[in-house]
């Protein structure tokens, strides 16, 4: 069963990309009239181009967790098994 999961995830991935950057785009339209600078353009200051990077980073992890756990509770609630085993817990001595 968590086979079937493999075709959601790959289109939460790419529905979770598509979000991001364009909550990406939208929090950094309200830093900056410009795009973010390509930290190998050499345009921008290194403050700039770094909290550029940071924020996107941090947006589209955020957004790939939302949408993948978004995903995953629905698959549960569909099929009725979660799509990932939980980890094994460790023998406590």
């Amino acid at each position: 069963m968590r086979l079937l999961y493999k075709p959601l995830a790959i289109i939460a991935a790419l529905i979770s990309a598509r979000i991001g950057k364009s909550l990406f785009e939208s929090i950094w339209s309200r830093i900056d009239r410009e795009p973010p600078p390509e930290p190998g353009s050499g345009e921008g200051s290194m403050t700039k181009v770094v909290a550029g990077q940071a924020l996107q980073a941090g947006v589209m992890a955020a957004t790939a967790a939302w949408v993948d756990r978004w995903f995953a509770r629905g698959f549960h609630h569909t099929i009725g098994v979660w799509p990932k085993k939980p980890p094994a817990p460790e023998d406590q001595d």
